[in-house]
């Protein structure tokens, strides 16, 4: 191209400018991603088609919500429609929302919690700041943080998990529901992701798709026609039997994303002195459970908690159960050395109603707290507890000087059976609920944490857990960089719940949940590490799970009747069942039932025949075979998706047209761009002049920020 005069330079800024309205797929030349058949069909085929965005994408897990999300934003961004943008998630996914945005789409997100709430006292963050990430539960629940929310207005509202703002009639709205409601009257633009978006449910279904717009659907019948007619307005559902690869260039063959999931029961019964441990404690676990029951409050209510939190650190490890006892018993001596004092501390502990939903770094905090909460500050009462505190502490401790926990036993069987030992380059992935188990498994040996089994046993170990900063691939001691530590150079990653808040562990297959968390929407998140798009092996995942103690038995129960509910209704191991498990089980309900055994409320036999009764193969049909199914797409249209990506690639303004003009139109305003290396395409362009600043200002929330510092630009046909 010879353009040299400044207005046909002008022209040519008119032409490229207008770039978006010729290539259907314009966001794709500025972002960091390639995209998959169906999230082009959500993003172009269904988003972009609407004048304004009232959409709920029901897509089963795994299908990249994120991404299309992401596409979705640069597209609206890019057109000008768009400047102020807020996405709601559950709290333990805006990491993973915060990282994707910046990693693959160079969108920079800010969280707002409470923290960022009272730095900012006086003034109103949620109106000052234009792309922002927040937490479902936290705004619902907290006034303050609802009320400053509701003073601002954006132009597209993006919220994760929106199932969890779902109401069965509109008599009992929930907190989330009503905080859904009032989103929809701030924004123009509303998109709403979830993976289970019915229930099985009809009316549940009405209500929850009245949140985009009242009208669509005023009563179930008009619901029931868009079912007879295959299609509903604003809402899209692939399950995972739709989701495929292009084909491949060579074979001209299509893949599934998703492989096979096989995931087994691993038996193992605790040793004769083992279970005398386990039966002290659950004597001392069920004394203290029942003076909990009969307090009726907030302090009551935590006290149970922090008993059945104690049974599940036994059911990690000896080393788990008797860290915790010793902080226990710490606490208790302080209070009784300062009653008043420990009064007014009691004052601000409770646990919080979106306890399971926080990250683990704060569910941590609200552990540590709750540890410190006794029955009674009766002299007497604390002596004796004291005294029951440090036998069941001595006991732990003979019990980790013979070394022979059953469990580590299993482990080491699984794992040599599995060839873990036998191939260096195999990976594994251990799961557990507690930092102590992690370091009883990996630990360095340094300050106070013992030498974990498995650098004993000399494999090669990383870890990651909610005391671990963000970070990135190059800080070493984040979870950024454990996570390509696993990748590149270690056999073995043991981690807590935060691995399960977006972290991607494709490139490994092989999961052992050494413990098992008392909600069991959490497995599947953990699973989900590993069977994820880019998995290209079937996954094998061992639930580890103790059959002669009674919650041990309770858990064997339940993953009894999934293998069963699985070999029906699942026979290709999609993962579907689990996918819908909270729906079935809420994510609490185990472990109130638990509590209520402790304190001789429950018995085992009567949580088991809820279990029996609750995970029934005719509910997990009414959800994954309900007619509202009838809804969901079970197959791509293709060959037109490919020939709109093929035609997108016909139109896209190639990287060599900008470095033409940017070479020509560049002098005009004062940048003199000198080239690196003759034919590398990148540029040095100097300082930017200061008259551009306000420009950049005024197009930053288009097209990002513009640097003033030294920089560099490149025009490779390899960068975006």
């Amino acid at each position: 191209m010879a353009v040299t005069h400044p207005v046909r330079l002008g022209v040519e800024v008119l032409r490229l400018a207008l770039a978006y309205e010729y290539d259907p797929h314009f966001s794709l030349s500025i972002a960091r991603v390639d995209p998959l058949p169906h999230q082009l069909e959500a993003v172009y085929d269904y988003f972009m088609k609407l004048p304004r965005i009232r959409f709920l994408l029901a897509d089963d897990p795994g299908a990249g919500k994120t991404i299309m999300a992401g596409l979705l934003i640069k597209e609206l961004k890019i057109r000008g429609l768009i400047k102020r943008t807020l996405i709601v998630t559950p709290a333990n996914l805006s990491f993973q929302w915060q990282r994707e945005m910046k990693d693959k789409f160079r969108e920079n997100f800010e969280l707002i919690r409470s923290d960022v709430l009272r730095a900012n006292y006086g003034s109103n963050p949620w109106q000052e700041k234009n792309q922002v990430i927040t937490s479902v539960s936290w705004v619902s629940r907290i006034e303050d943080a609802k009320e400053s929310l509701l003073r601002s207005h954006w132009d597209l509202i993006i919220v994760d998990e929106a199932h969890k703002m779902s109401a069965y009639d509109t008599d009992k709205k929930t907190l989330a529901y009503k905080l859904g409601e009032s989103l929809s009257g701030m924004t123009d633009h509303y998109l709403l992701m979830t993976a289970t978006p019915h229930k099985g449910d009809p009316e549940n279904f009405r209500l929850f798709l009245e949140l985009l717009d009242r009208d669509v659907y005023g009563d179930v019948k008009s619901l029931e026609e868009a079912m007879r007619r295959h299609e509903a307005p604003f809402y899209l559902r692939r399950v995972k039997e739709a989701l495929v690869t292009f084909p491949d260039p060579d074979t001209g063959k299509v893949k599934m994303l998703f492989t096979k999931r096989n995931v087994q029961t691993s038996e193992f019964q605790i040793t004769d002195d083992e279970w005398d441990f386990y039966d002290a404690l659950t004597r001392y676990v069920e004394d203290q459970s029942i003076k909990a029951a009969s307090d009726d409050s907030a302090r009551g209510r935590a006290l149970g908690f922090t008993m059945a939190m104690l049974q599940r650190r036994f059911a990690s490890s000896v080393y788990a159960v008797r860290r915790t006892l010793e902080r226990m018993k710490e606490k208790r001596e302080r209070i009784l050395s300062d009653p008043e004092g420990y009064r007014q501390e009691q004052i601000t502990k409770k646990l919080p109603e979106d306890f399971e939903d926080l990250p683990e770094d704060e569910r941590e905090d609200v552990i540590n707290q709750l540890e410190g909460i006794v029955a009674s500050i009766n002299p007497a009462a604390l002596r004796e507890e004291i005294f029951q505190l440090t036998k069941l502490i001595d006991l732990a401790r003979t019990l980790e000087a013979r070394e022979v926990e059953s469990k580590l036993v299993k482990l080491k069987d699984v794992i040599t059976e599995h060839g873990v030992f036998a191939d260096p380059k195999m990976k594994l992935l251990v799961f557990t609920e507690h930092k102590d188990t992690l370091d009883y498994l990996v630990g360095d040996g340094k300050e106070g944490r013992p030498f974990g089994k498995l650098r004993e046993w000399g494999l090669s170990v990383t870890q990651i857990h909610g005391g671990m900063k963000i970070g990135d691939r190059d800080t070493p001691g984040s979870r950024i960089y454990a996570e390509r530590e696993f990748k590149e150079e270690c056999q073995v990653l043991v981690a807590t719940e935060a691995a399960g808040e977006g972290i991607n562990l494709q490139f490994c297959w092989f999961m052992i949940n050494y413990d098992i968390p008392w909600n069991p929407v959490r497995l599947e998140e953990r699973m989900g590490r590993i069977h994820r798009y880019g998995q290209e092996k079937d996954c094998l995942v061992f639930n580890f799970v103790s059959t002669n103690t009674r919650e041990g038995r309770v858990l064997h129960k339940l993953f009894e009747r999934l293998k069963s509910i699985e070999d029906d209704l699942d026979p290709k191991r999609t993962g579907k069942i689990f996918n819908v498990l909270g729906d079935i089980f809420p994510a609490n309900q185990l472990e109130r039932m638990l509590r209520e055994m402790y304190a001789h409320n429950l018995t085992e036999e009567v949580i088991k025949h809820r279990i029996v009764e609750q995970v029934d193969a005719d509910r997990f049909r009414r959800i994954t075979s309900s007619t509202l199914e009838g809804l969901a797409k079970r197959q791509l249209n293709l060959s037109a998706i490919i020939g709109k990506s093929a035609e997108a690639r016909e139109r896209r303004l190639v990287p060599e047209v900008i470095e033409d003009f940017f070479v020509q139109a560049a002098p005009l305003v004062s940048v003199h761009p000198k080239e690196i290396k003759p034919g590398q395409h990148v540029y040095r362009v100097g300082r930017v002049p200061r008259t551009l600043w306000p420009i950049g200002e005024r197009l930053e929330s288009r097209f990002g920020r513009l640097s003033g510092a030294s920089t560099s630009r490149s025009f490779s046909t390899r960068s975006s």
